[in-house]
């Protein structure tokens, strides 16, 4: 296998906005596309793919506002496709309306499947290549620079190869600056992969890109390949969202390319910005994150076992592929019964570096951990909470507000919906204050009310929101009177931070995981003011 020499370029082509759009459950405002065009502009990204103008007015109407802001590395692409049979590129309404976006760059889409020609599209194989030829040729025409998709490429080269090059050449031939292999079902192996844009670099030549589909859970091993063979742009989805299965997930593929195959992927100084910029446009998105996402993922590079723990302390390449700083992202050890004394004691020094390994502090720390768990407590994804309980055991703790009383009204009204309303009656420093809110559900309600009454005190927390709300029953045996353990994870937009609370009672448990959300918060804004002014 031919591999690429070092240092080499990677055009990094982001479709986020497009092949991502048509993921389940995604819908973006023109305000979340514009938001995610800077953000991967920021990034470094080569080209960003925004959506097909000629599909929805909502991308005309993108394209039409986007053309105020001076993108400092993207080239924008407006996607469509090649003209229709027996029409000219000049009056087919879809390319018009690729025109008028005004892009510098164009992504146009082609059969390259005879089985799509014939069965699909319904026009000639000799038609087909026209179509291609002549679409590529009127965009170059226009200055434009293009990308041509090949569109079930590798579908097409199994049932009939030479006329998938064919396409391809057709594409060339036209004026193509990119020809782009999709392997669009995402059926395919790495292997087929590599063969294929092996022979396509050698005989059509020019820059080869790659997309890929993550069907068969092949999309990063596939592109990876595609590059070994020489393709030199990648084609996907920032966090890897898409049609059905998805997209590959650049994050991850970058990660590999620049790390590993020392292939430039992002401007200097910008890959630490990687593992940022995929939790704001899940945000943007509104989708969780997966948290065992490679590279960016917030356990990525999370150690529970205390064998693996003590690796990591001696020497990190133990048991980490990569540095996570490279990336932006952090190493973490998580609290648990089997995370061992060492991780215990660093966690203590974070609030008192002073701590000996065998201290009656130490000790004291320990004990209440195993209490805590043995009252069904779980740390090891709710760090937040165990900081605060290192501070009380310590005496390093003060409130920032006390609870006086709240009270939960859940109502059936008379159209079958329901109703959620939180009163609470809080004291910060002798001063009270009294909110109601409602909610989509109880604890909704009580998230709102709460946040609502701290809010007059510490607006800084008007930033903070709950990301993720999950429950686990303890004991099923005790049915409907069983413990319950609520973990709540908190995001600001820059960081995540997750807490714990269990009771026999499901609201005071996340009542208990809302307040050590909120006093962590404060904690670290304390923190962070202490620092910027030492």
């Amino acid at each position: 296998m031919t591999k690429p020499a070092g240092n080499t370029n990677i055009a990094v082509f982001d479709s986020t906005l497009r092949d991502g759009a048509q993921a389940e459950g995604i819908s973006f405002s023109v305000e979340d596309k514009i938001k995610i065009t800077r953000a991967l502009d920021e990034l470094g990204v080569a080209y960003i793919e925004a959506g097909n103008p000629g599909s929805n007015p909502k991308d005309l109407e993108f394209f039409q506002r986007v053309k105020g802001i001076n993108l400092k590395h993207a080239a924008l692409t407006a996607f469509g496709s090649t003209r229709r049979p027996g029409v000219a590129p000049a009056e087919d309404d879809n390319i018009k309306n690729l025109v008028l976006a005004e892009t510098p760059a164009v992504a146009i889409f082609g059969k390259s499947w005879d089985f799509h020609v014939t069965d699909i599209i319904n026009t000639t194989l000799e038609e087909n290549l026209a179509m291609i030829q002549d679409t590529m040729a009127y965009f170059k025409s226009l200055g434009k620079e293009v990308v041509y998709d090949a569109e079930h490429f590798f579908d097409g080269y199994k049932n009939n190869p030479e006329y998938a090059i064919a396409t391809l050449q057709a594409a060339k031939t036209g004026g193509a600056d990119w020809i782009v292999l999709c392997e669009t079902n995402g059926g395919a192996f790495p292997q087929e992969v590599f063969d294929a844009t092996a022979l396509v670099v050698k005989e059509v030549g020019g820059k080869i890109g790659i997309h890929c589909h993550n069907d068969g859970g092949m999309a990063v091993a596939n592109t990876i390949m595609a590059v070994e063979a020489g393709a030199r742009q990648v084609q996907g989805t920032y966090v890897g969202f898409g049609e059905r299965c998805g997209n590959v997930n650049l994050c991850t593929v970058i990660g590999n390319l620049q790390l590993k195959k020392r292939m430039q992927c992002l401007p200097d100084g910008k890959l630490q910005e990687l593992t940022p910029t995929a939790r704001y446009i899940a945000e943007v998105a509104n989708i969780s994150l997966n948290e065992r996402e490679p590279f960016i993922g917030n356990s990525a590079f999370a150690h529970k076992g205390g064998m693996h723990i003590d690796g990591v302390h001696k020497n990190v390449r133990s048991f980490e592929h990569v540095d996570p700083e490279k990336i932006g992202n952090k190493r973490r050890f998580l609290m648990s019964e089997v995370a061992g004394r060492s991780t215990i004691l660093n966690k203590i020094r974070k609030v008192n570096p002073n701590i000996r390994k065998d201290s009656e502090e130490t000790q004291l720390v320990m004990q209440r951990l195993k209490e805590l768990e043995h009252e069904g407590y779980q740390f090891e994804g709710a760090e937040s909470s165990f900081e605060l309980v290192i501070r009380k055991t310590l005496g390093k703790y003060k409130p920032f507000f006390t609870l006086d009383h709240f009270k939960i009204i859940d109502e059936q009204m008379p159209d079958g919906t329901h109703s959620s309303t939180a009163i609470l009656k809080i004291n910060v420093d002798g001063k009270e204050e009294v909110t109601a809110a409602e909610g989509n559900g109880p604890v909704n309600a009580l998230d709102k009310a709460l946040r609502k009454a701290l809010e007059a005190f510490y607006p800084e927390l008007k930033e903070v929101y709950l990301a993720d709300y999950k429950v686990r029953v303890l004991d099923t045996r005790s049915a409907t009177a069983s413990r319950v353990r609520v973990l709540i994870e908190s995001s600001d937009g820059r960081y995540v931070w997750s807490t714990v609370g269990v009771s026999g009672d499901i609201i005071e448990a996340s009542w208990l995981a809302l307040v050590d959300s909120m006093e962590y918060k404060l904690l670290k804004i304390i923190e962070e003011k202490a620092s910027a002014y030492m």
